[in-house]
Parts: structure tokens; sequence; C-alpha cells
């Protein structure tokens, strides 16, 4: 062999280790279009803050705190909604009292007639049927002789003194008063008793 063509072979580049080279620098640099996700973002995000510097720890705070304010809000809107249902029909049964009223008093001043007494059977049942109908929309009656007086539901018209009645209870009825479930509708009109002073006797 020619001292020429061993000088050719020494200076001839090592081709499968400068491949192997050009193939790892390949593999260190990521494609253009690698894009991370979410998660591999946010792994990325927190390798780069320190857990106990201000910024990472104000930003949870603020998030629990967003998250809070966020439950908060929808509880109450769900309360409002629950309460709107609720009370729907409120409107509705206030402007239908006077109707009560009217047949109450029908009752009242036509019992002293006989000849309505056939009339007031009828009248009492479509009485009973209506308030039968507003019970089952949550429509109660306030006030009735006998139960303690209340200043929530009952409006006082008066005193009256009473020997068969404790002190402090209904002694009439003058108005019925009405409530929608726990809202009251109108208060009860009502005459309030009061015990009877004793007499004295006197003696000569």
């Amino acid at each position: 062999m020619s001292r020429h063509h061993h000088f050719e072979e020494e200076r001839k580049p090592d081709t499968r280790e400068a491949g192997q080279e050009h193939m790892d620098g390949e593999q260190n640099v990521p494609s253009e279009g690698c894009v991370p996700d979410g998660e591999e973002l946010e792994r990325l995000c927190r390798e780069q803050i320190c857990p106990t510097c201000d910024t990472g720890r104000e930003a949870e705070e603020t998030r629990l705190r967003a998250l809070a304010e966020m439950d908060n809000f929808k509880k109450r809107l769900q309360r409002e909604r629950d309460e709107q249902v609720r009370y729907a029909a409120e409107n509705v049964l206030a402007d239908l009292l006077p109707t009560l009223d009217n047949l109450d008093l029908a009752l009242q001043y036509g019992s002293r007639v006989e000849a309505c007494k056939d009339m007031l059977t009828g009248v009492e049942m479509t009485r009973k049927l209506l308030l039968d109908a507003l019970k089952n929309h949550g429509l109660e009656v306030v006030g009735r002789e006998g139960d303690p007086f209340n200043p929530e539901h009952h409006e006082a018209m008066g005193q009256e003194e009473s020997a068969e009645m404790d002190n402090g209870h209904i002694l009439r009825v003058m108005q019925k008063g009405y409530k929608l479930r726990e809202r009251l509708l109108r208060p009860a009109k009502v005459i309030v008793s009061k015990a009877a002073k004793p007499h004295l006797s006197v003696k000569i």
C-alpha cells in the first residue's frame, strides 16, 4: 500500500460517530408542533414557583377565596329560587281574602234570618270548598276564639272583661287573619280578654 493512500484513510471522517451525534442532537430538540397539555403545563409552572414564596401562597389563597365566593353565590341563588317558588301564589291568595270575608259575613248575618237557612247551606259548602283548595297551596287561618293573643299574628281592636276566659286571650274575632305558610298575609283583628275585676262587698 502506498504512503499516499494510507494518509487519505487516516483523514477519512468517522461517519458512524458523526451520524450518532447528529441523531442525539435531534432527540434533545423538541419538535416545533409539540405543545404540553394542561397537566404538563401546570407541572412546569409549579416547578418554576417556589412553594414557600409569597406569590404562590397569595395566588392559592385568591383561588380558594374565589371558589368559596362562587359556592356561596350559587347557594344564595338556589335559596332565592326556592323562596320564589314557595310563595309564588302569594298575590293571588291575597286577592281572594275579600271573597272569604264576604262569605263569612253572609254566614254571620244570614244565620239570623230563618228564610235564608237553605241558602246558607250552599254558602257554607262554597266557603269550605274554596278554603280547602287554598289550604292545598299553603293558606292557613290565623286567629280563633280562645287562642292566646300574639301581636305577630293578631291586631287588638280592644279589650273586654271576661269571667270565662283567661287574661290575654282572643275573646272575639272581628276579622279572620291568614298566612301563607310562615309568611303573614293579614293579621286577625280581635278583641282581647282581660280578667274581670272582683266585686267588693260593702258591709254596713
